[in-house]
């Protein structure tokens, strides 16, 4: 049973919401049996029960969406914010990338430019410019498939040894308190040492990223150069980055 529920947690966690008639056909057991898999999983706040089925408690596990689900979640929004970045760093000869789909967006407007080298954890990204002009290195490592990235110590080690002119990056949650936060501490480690390897330090995230957290911090929000969003955030922050020379684009 056990074996089962940790099955479902993935799939809703990977999808988005799971049907009761499905996961029956799926696991072989009744569908009385899987409701009671559900209200297990809805007691431990993973999922809101719904009819026929559930869906992902959106509030609480945010953090934990598959790649793929996350890729389709404020699509337009990633867009402009990837567009701005390319365009601000006109100059970048060397780059680092992050795994989070925001990034991913960047890369895809900079996949024939045959003057920069990309340095990324991303296994993603990494496929995504097979074929491309532009010359890519990754870090290698551990694969995680929720992540669909490299971690562990040999990206660490890997990273390292660069020094580059910006690093793309992202985050779960951004907060004075804070600062930049991620999910997982593998993924908080490689963009930490990717900020301390760029001259440019450049955050590229969406309005609903400001003023939440996240489990692990992996940079001060005054160590940032450049803050790409897709709105105006509240005046706190516009004075804030006013005052620590960051540049505030949206």
């Amino acid at each position: 049973m056990e074996k089962r529920i940790d099955k479902i947690r993935h799939k809703v966690e990977t999808e988005g919401e799971v049907f009761v008639t499905e996961l029956s056909e799926l696991y072989d057991v009744t569908e009385e049996t899987i409701r009671r898999d559900l209200e297990k999983l809805k007691n431990e706040g993973v999922v809101t029960r719904t009819f026929g089925g559930a869906v992902l408690n959106t509030v609480n596990h945010k953090d934990h969406i598959h790649f793929f689900k996350r890729k389709s979640i404020n699509i337009e929004e990633k867009r402009k914010i990837a567009s701005m970045a390319v365009k601000a760093m006109p100059k970048m000869r060397t780059l680092m990338a992050d795994n989070s789909t925001t990034v991913m967006e960047a890369m895809k407007l900079l996949k024939n430019k045959n003057n920069i080298t990309t340095i990324t954890f991303s296994a993603q990204i990494f496929q995504e410019l097979d074929g491309s002009e532009m010359r890519v290195i990754s870090t290698g490592g551990r694969y995680d498939e929720d992540t669909l990235s490299f971690q562990g110590n040999l990206a660490i080690d890997s990273i390292s040894k660069y020094n580059v002119d910006v690093a793309f990056l992202s985050c779960k949650g951004l907060s004075f308190e804070g600062g930049l936060m991620d999910s997982t501490e593998g993924e908080a480690f490689l963009k930490s040492e990717m900020a301390k390897r760029a001259n440019t330090v450049v955050l590229l995230a969406d309005h609903t990223k400001f003023d939440q957290t996240a489990f692990v911090n992996f940079l001060s929000i005054d160590k940032l150069d450049y803050l790409i969003t897709d709105e105006k955030p509240d005046d706190k922050w516009v004075d804030y980055c006013n005052e620590n020379d960051i540049k505030l684009i949206y």
